[in-house]
């Protein structure tokens, strides 16, 4: 089947095109974003990309075209698609009826944490010899591409709560019909479809809904949100973790014996002891995505102990706090970080980590969410952990970042242009220092210039 994916650069429609490619189908694809590290996973894949949303693009005529939910009506290709009476669909259906029937679909949803919990949990199957498939909002490092078909029975999707077309409003994770189901967290996000945090937690309840009697859903001890959304009806066990040791609720997934950066943790169920997790991550929430991860493990099949061990090798995922570059003593990070509780926790954990060394942070507002100035009134707060903040005001955001950052004195500063950017960092850093790159998207290849840049120096 020759199939043309709209929208393929992104996270989610890149994965699910070497999805189609592996299955056998003949791939192609456009998008107007196409950046590292996807269009390096595509290209490798032999899967074809057009620049642009150029109707000629749909020649020769594809069997089936995939619409990522980025596109709406207007766009020159959905148009044209309409108006030949192409069959089309949406990312998340293709997926259910091409690559999840029949499998043990294993999914991560929640606002923060999906894309490493979601390696972890693959990694770890994986270590054990079970050859998962998945599909993952990242580029997890074991593996070196976010997406593929493995081996039956298991498969592992990071479950987004975002819709999943212009044609089909309902949240993505809908569509997957998980026996194992992680719920990580839930604040509001995604503004531009979702009201308010009552609209999201319906859709959490529709996915509740799809969880067989005898499937297991993973989620903290402390989330309220996710309490409500439990409360609100549910016919799966159960099982809960918590970063604190465990107490009289009743026994949980805990940890205990944490090292200063959350590096070594040991891993216990109630009271009893399941092994010491070691490995270079820093940061609470890590801690708590791997108890998720371990959890679901178990019910998969793999003992705790053996999820343990797996751990001390997970590499991680590209742009999750992933070190680029040291270069004359300077620590150069690339970070996904856009919402306020995620910049606020990535930075505690590089604090934990860096001690009194400086961390100098550049965002990039960039999420639909952050360009409607939702979260606006939070975002400085969130870096308050950083010695200097350097913001991009991109020229199309709905509000001026200058206004916010009054509060935070010489420590807040703002560009609208990448390259002033990169010469403000090169004129002031020095040995010891941190940057700490945060944006969801390509940043206009602010961290490879800013590279090039101080390697020259």
């Amino acid at each position: 089947m020759r199939i043309h994916i709209l929208g393929i650069c992104g996270t989610f429609m890149g994965g699910l095109a070497i999805l189609a490619r592996q299955l056998g189908h003949e791939v192609s694809g456009s998008d107007a974003n196409i950046y590292p590290p996807m269009s390096d996973q595509l290209a490798d894949q032999g899967i074809k990309l057009f620049d642009g949303y150029d109707p000629v693009n749909l020649k020769p005529v594809p069997d089936l075209v995939v619409i990522g939910n980025a596109l709406s009506r207007g766009n020159p290709m959905v148009e044209e698609v309409l108006d030949q009476g192409l069959p089309y669909t949406s990312g998340p259906a293709f997926l259910a009826e091409h690559v999840l029937q029949g499998r043990w679909v294993l999914a991560i949803a929640g606002t923060h944490g999906k894309t490493t919990t979601s390696a972890m949990l693959a990694w770890i199957l994986d270590y054990t010899g079970l050859a998962p498939g998945f599909l993952i909002g990242g580029v997890p490092k074991n593996f070196t591409v976010s997406a593929r078909f493995g081996e039956p029975p298991f498969f592992i999707v990071e479950a987004d709560e975002y819709d999943s077309a212009f044609f089909d409003k309902r949240s993505k994770f809908i569509h997957y019909r998980p026996r194992s189901l992680i719920l990580n967290n839930l604040e509001f996000d995604h503004a531009d479809i979702f009201s308010d945090l009552d609209a999201i937690k319906r859709q959490f309840h529709h996915l509740v809904r799809t969880v067989p009697r005898n499937g297991l859903i993973v989620l903290p001890a402390d989330d309220e949100a996710l309490k409500n959304v439990i409360n609100q009806g549910c016919w799966t066990p159960l099982s809960y973790f918590t970063d604190l040791p465990v107490h009289a609720e009743g026994d949980q997934w805990n940890c205990r014996n944490i090292s200063p950066e959350g590096e070594e943790f040991d891993v216990y169920y109630g009271n009893e002891f399941f092994g010491r997790v070691k490995w270079s991550f820093i940061g609470q929430h890590n801690i708590r995505n791997a108890l998720a991860a371990i959890a679901v493990a178990q019910h998969a099949g793999v003992p705790a102990k053996h999820a343990i061990k797996s751990l001390t090798k997970f590499q991680g995922v590209k742009r999750r706090m992933e070190k680029r570059a040291t270069i004359d003593g300077v620590n150069i990070y690339d970070d996904f970080a856009h919402h306020p509780t995620a910049i606020s926790t990535t930075l505690k954990g590089l604090r934990k980590k860096v001690g009194t060394a400086r961390i100098i942070t550049v965002l990039e507002p960039r999420s639909n969410t952050m360009r409607m100035g939702v979260h606006k009134e939070t975002l400085a707060p969130s870096l308050m952990q950083a010695d200097q903040a350097i913001f991009f005001q991109p020229p199309d955001l709905k509000w001026r970042v200058r206004d916010i950052i009054t509060g935070m004195g010489s420590k807040g500063l703002v560009f609208d242009n990448i390259d002033e950017i990169i010469m403000h960092i090169k004129t002031h850093i020095r040995p010891g220092d941190n940057i700490l790159i945060m944006s969801n998207g390509g940043f206009g290849g602010l961290i490879n210039k800013l590279i090039e840049v101080l390697q020259k120096q």
